[in-house]
């Protein structure tokens, strides 16, 4: 299958992927949005005072500007009708040491609920979001106010807070599922299937890409924060750590597939150097920050994304030398990775504080590699099928190539070297015959050599004919031929010399031969040896006696074992 075949198939699913944006719009983020103000955390002061003086706030100031460190975080003026309506304040995971949410209701009263670095873990939905329900009451909520302390503040301390209904959170739950579901669901199948075919093909770039979708199948898992319905009580910073770790050794083994999946040559010795470099770069980024993190957070942050965008430009040349050698695969790499690389980019500058937060590309590893490894199945499969031809194309070589090793050219009968190797070691008695033409030197000074030549391809086709089947036929040298088959199954010699004497011989010469046949074991080289020279003498005694006959050789004395 073509790049071309596989353009409607990538149409497809990119268009179902895109539908899926839709559903999107009704997850991750989803309710009221609310519009973060901050101020930074100063001993002594209330939430109530902090209500209070709400123009205290900076509300124009990029959050991660602020730094590591404690804060308060106000909404803007609510107004949630609704009497007796179930509210829950949601807000993308960040790495925080505790949060607490005081929500301001309007006759006064506020009610907080504080969540620490593992109790954080229990209020994760799918989304890896922190749902926290605020209590059902008949009073008007008025505003919302976060203290967060111990926040690292990479790409904000409060991101995509919103206000959600309890139908609004469920069918968030309900799209998540299905997408998050769908996904682990394609991994498992395509790791089975590619495990079924490395372990049956053993290709190097086939374990590289059962690695890449166990870390998949576990990055899914850990960043949806279904995690945290297996293990409730895990850190949610320990969840992050595992996350990093995950994405990194799918990015490390991706690379390490993909150099592999081209032909051999495509990625030089130089390229193989840089990929190892920048693995190893990722390796140690990644090792540092879940060893060291929290400590000079930022730095370990940074260091992970541009050792993750290195990753990507160490593709860059691989794939320019792939497209100089015009690689069979770079179509299937085109089409299967173009999607994944874009979105590894928008992660890579929201990572490093380029661009805002969103749900899509916070999400985009598992949505662009769901395509990904579908197209990628299929780019597996099409490069099975072209090793597969090429190792039919060489077996079929290697067949003709001992075909012809062991093949007289001129009469298509085995040559001396494979008729020995058949023969010797048949069980039981076996009968050998020699034959051999006779006056063929005067046959070729009369109708020249490639007149004898045809005679030797006629008396070849005799043989051929009159054999049963189980039988050896050879062309021993000149034109001396020897045939071996089973004691009682053997052909008869003078049905050989009749057949040959009523032949169409070429200009209609007359032709005959003179054979000579014994009886014996053939289990060892020198059983053959005694054979040969018993049939040999009968065959000189039948040229002796006056050519064209038979002549039966006594049978041989058995060598001792």
């Amino acid at each position: 299958m073509s790049p071309r075949q596989l353009l409607p198939i990538f149409l497809f699913l990119a268009a179902l992927l895109c539908g899926s944006g839709a559903a999107h719009a009704q997850a991750g983020s989803v309710g009221t949005a609310i519009h973060p103000c901050i101020v930074r955390a100063a001993p002594g002061v209330t939430a109530r005072a902090l209500f209070r003086t709400p123009a205290a706030f900076d509300c124009t100031t990029p959050q991660p500007r602020f730094g590591p460190g404690d804060y308060w975080v106000i909404s803007q003026p609510l107004n949630a009708e609704g009497l007796d309506m179930r509210l829950a304040v949601r807000s993308s995971s960040t790495w925080q040491r505790v949060g607490t949410i005081h929500a301001l209701y309007d006759d006064g009263h506020i009610v907080s609920i504080r969540t620490d670095d593992q109790a954080a873990t229990r209020t994760l939905k799918l989304g890896a979001i922190f749902q926290r329900w605020l209590p059902r009451t008949d009073r008007r909520l008025v505003r919302l106010l976060w203290h967060i302390e111990g926040s690292q503040n990479l790409r904000g301390m409060l991101i995509a807070p919103t206000l959600a209904t309890a139908a609004q959170s469920s069918l968030s739950d309900v799209l998540l599922a299905a997408f998050y579901a769908s996904f682990c669901g394609l991994c498992l199948a395509l790791l089975l299937f590619n495990m079924g075919l490395a372990h049956a093909l053993r290709h190097r770039f086939m374990a590289f890409y059962c690695v890449m979708m166990v870390g998949l199948l576990a990055y899914g898992i850990t960043s949806s924060g279904a995690l945290a319905w297996i293990f409730p009580d895990i850190p949610n910073t320990l969840r992050l750590r595992i996350n990093y770790t995950l994405l990194a050794m799918v990015s490390v083994s991706a690379l390490a597939f993909l150099c592999n999946f081209f032909e051999e040559g495509i990625v030089t010795p130089a390229l193989r150097r840089v990929v190892r470099t920048v693995g190893w770069m990722v390796t140690c980024s990644t090792v540092c920050f879940a060893l060291l993190a929290p400590w000079q957070m930022r730095v370990l942050d940074t260091a992970y994304a541009l050792s993750l965008l290195s990753l990507i430009c160490a593709l860059v040349p691989i794939l320019i030398n792939a497209w100089r050698r015009q690689s069979a695969y770079l179509g299937f790499f085109t089409l299967a990775w173009s999607l994944p690389l874009g979105f590894a980019l928008a992660r890579a500058a929201f990572s490093l504080g380029l661009t805002p937060y969103s749900f899509w590309v916070d999400n985009s590893t598992i949505a662009s590699m769901a395509l990904e490894a579908l197209l990628s199945s299929l780019a597996i499969a099409h490069r099975i099928l072209l090793i597969a031809r090429e190792r039919d194309e060489a077996r079929e070589q290697e067949m003709a190539a001992r075909l012809l090793a062991d093949t007289d050219p001129l009469t298509g009968l085995l040559n001396r070297r494979a008729f020995l190797r058949e023969a010797i070691g048949r069980e039981g008695e076996q009968v050998l015959i020699i034959a051999d033409l006779d006056h063929f030197k005067r046959v070729n000074e009369t109708i020249g050599h490639d007149g004898g030549d045809e005679v030797l391809r006629i008396f070849a086709r005799t043989l051929r004919q009159s054999m049963p089947e189980g039988a050896l036929i050879a062309r021993l040298g000149g034109e001396e031929f020897g045939v071996v088959a089973a004691r009682g199954k053997a052909p008869d010699p003078q049905g050989i010399l009749e057949r040959l004497r009523v032949a169409r011989m070429p200009f209609d010469i007359p032709v005959t031969a003179s054979i000579g046949t014994c009886v014996g074991p053939l289990l060892r080289e020198a059983d053959w040896k005694m054979l040969y020279h018993s049939a040999d003498r009968a065959l000189f005694e039948a040229k002796t006696a006056g050519r064209d006959r038979v002549q039966v050789a006594a049978a041989p004395e058995r060598y001792a074992a």
